[in-house]
């Protein structure tokens, strides 16, 4: 976790999609740990759970827990609404969830594709609309959107994830334009390859994830941790006149 500390961020209301499990536990954590008043949403029942009751006692404000679908566009907004109810109105919003499951273009139907979407584009809107008011109200907020570096290198092997991250760039720049107005700042984080449980588990063999690691400047494995500074400068005032950035955190991927 990161030794610098954001005053502005102790009793914030903060709410994380996907906040259960991988990079979004380790945000859940790094913003509890700042003393914020975090949410997150997350399907993950078991995982969510422990997580939150892990760190009962560790911090100032236990994490609480909303189950949530996000394709389920009606459960998601009772889910901000909960999470405003139990907090104040949500300041600080991290649209961190996505599902990275690879496929071939060949392969690619219809169906799925809407399913894609779903997950890993359409809830960026849908919850930045719905703690939209409840920050003009405020007077201010961050959004933080999550995309990647994976359609900036070109990867093969998930042509609907890579067409949604893009898409969260222009979606990033175009809530920008809309809420900057109102003292609403809305940036993007695009994360090079993490190496979270599930990226273990699945693609991250010795060979694939050293000849990796050697493309970066700094030749370090990064980890969940590693994405949490990034989103606690962004959400603090330490950020207050950068919007409509995406800021890339790779290691200096070449």
């Amino acid at each position: 976790m990161p030794s610098a500390r954001f005053r502005d961020l102790e009793g914030a209301s903060v709410l994380i999609t996907g906040g259960g499990s991988g990079i979004g536990a380790a945000l859940t954590e790094g913003f509890a740990r700042q003393g914020a008043r975090v949410a997150f949403i997350d399907i993950a029942e078991g995982a969510s759970a422990a997580l939150a009751d892990a760190l009962a006692g560790q911090v100032a404000h236990q994490p609480l827990f909303l189950n949530a679908d996000l394709t389920d566009i009606d459960a998601l907004r009772k889910a901000v609404d909960a999470a405003a109810a139990a907090h104040g109105a949500v300041t600080v919003l991290v649209n961190n969830a996505a599902y990275d499951e690879r496929h071939d273009i060949l392969d690619v139907t219809p169906e799925y594709w809407e399913k894609n979407q779903s997950i890993n584009l359409r809830p960026h809107f849908f919850t930045a609309q719905a703690v939209s008011r409840g920050m003009i109200e405020a007077g201010g907020g961050s959004i933080i959107n999550f995309t990647s570096t994976s359609f900036m290198i070109n990867h093969p092997e998930m042509p609907s994830y890579t067409a949604a991250k893009a898409g969260i760039i222009g979606l990033t720049k175009g809530l920008a334009g809309r809420l900057g107005p109102h003292g609403i700042r809305v940036n993007a984080v695009a994360p090079g390859w993490v190496i979270t449980e599930r990226q273990q588990k699945l693609w991250a063999s010795e060979e694939r994830l050293a000849a990796h690691v050697a493309k970066q400047c700094i030749r370090e494995v990064m980890k969940p941790d590693d994405m949490v500074g990034t989103c606690l400068f962004l959400a603090s005032d330490c950020s207050r006149m950068l919007t409509a950035q995406t800021l890339i955190v790779d290691g200096g991927y070449l």
